[in-house]
């Protein structure tokens, strides 16, 4: 006669929360006085960053997790292995907080002060601070995305004065939520700061502002003037009442009706809520020839 077994206890402990309990905390550590300043064994940082290596050339992800964790055993302040343990989807929301947070901190410590006040206005040129840069956006990002939209439009602004040259191009980010915050103060002091950028993102939106400024006039038509010679297949994709298809890879070609499906994509809507807006600059725009390569005249 068979016997019932009486089922298996389960834990209610999620495997992420398991294993952030099981590996070293940066913030902890910290906390306990137990790392101060710079990571004191630069080896074991470049240790752990070489399995980081190795990891992103993994394609097996359980293969790829293995990496990161040896490399955070060797030293928890390699950001960019917490980065890679954030990125699995069996991950909830508050697990995936944590592992960026951890990320963030890593990074921050494993330059100390001094590796702040050195690249300080150069962040990213540095090769050592880029894991802390990686960690920052993705946890800003995180932030918008789980409706802390304060606190993620801060990481972006602070990552901005680290570095103005802005490698990792945050500031279109920060333009499209700042447009999406209606804070319209802050789009025009991000627009003058970049007021000598000759890209579609920032010429636009600066022709948009112009127009809800001052309506059809002659600045506002220089401005669509100018934002046409960086990208004459905008117009036309706003008009469009369908979403831009985007391609796979994330990259477009400056100039291209790629780079136009992503603006619409990110701004389109500011276009749409402003009275006239997109029939106004269609109108403009078709009245435009080429002058040279990246110019337009206005006719």
């Amino acid at each position: 006669m068979p016997v019932s077994k009486k089922p298996r206890k389960t834990s209610s402990r999620s495997p992420g929360k398991a294993e952030l309990a099981s590996l070293p905390n940066p913030v902890t550590l910290e906390a306990e006085g137990r790392l101060s300043g710079p990571w004191p064994d630069n080896e074991a940082l470049g240790d752990a960053q070489d399995l980081v290596y190795e990891a992103w050339e993994t394609e097996d992800g359980r293969s790829r997790y293995a990496l990161a964790r040896r490399a955070l055993q060797i030293t928890p302040l390699c950001a960019d292995a917490w980065l890679i343990l954030a990125e699995r989807p069996s991950l909830s929301a508050s697990e995936r907080r944590e592992y960026l947070e951890r990320a963030v901190k890593a990074g921050e410590l494993a330059l100390g002060e001094g590796g702040f006040a050195q690249c300080d206005g150069h962040f990213w040129g540095f090769l050592e601070t880029r894991p802390y840069m990686r960690a920052r956006h993705q946890l800003a990002e995180d932030l918008w995305s789980s409706g802390d939209r304060e606190a993620a439009v801060r990481h972006l602004r602070g990552m901005l004065v680290l570095n103005p040259g802005d490698n990792q191009g945050l500031r279109y980010i920060l333009l499209a939520w700042l447009l999406t915050l209606r804070d319209d103060a802050a789009v025009e002091d991000l627009l003058r700061t970049h007021s000598d950028e000759a890209s579609a993102f920032i010429c636009y939106t600066r022709a948009l502002f112009a127009f809800r400024r001052d309506g059809d006039s002659v600045a506002a038509r220089l401005a669509a003037a100018e934002a046409w010679g960086c990208n004459r297949h905008v117009p036309g994709r706003l008009a469009r009442k369908t979403r831009p298809h985007l391609n796979d890879t994330g990259y477009y070609i400056l100039g291209g009706e790629d780079e136009a499906a992503y603006y619409v994509d990110e701004y389109g809507f500011a276009w749409r809520e402003t009275p006239g807006a997109v029939g106004w600059l269609v109108n403009i725009t078709k009245t435009l020839t080429p002058l040279r390569e990246g110019r337009a005249t206005l006719h």
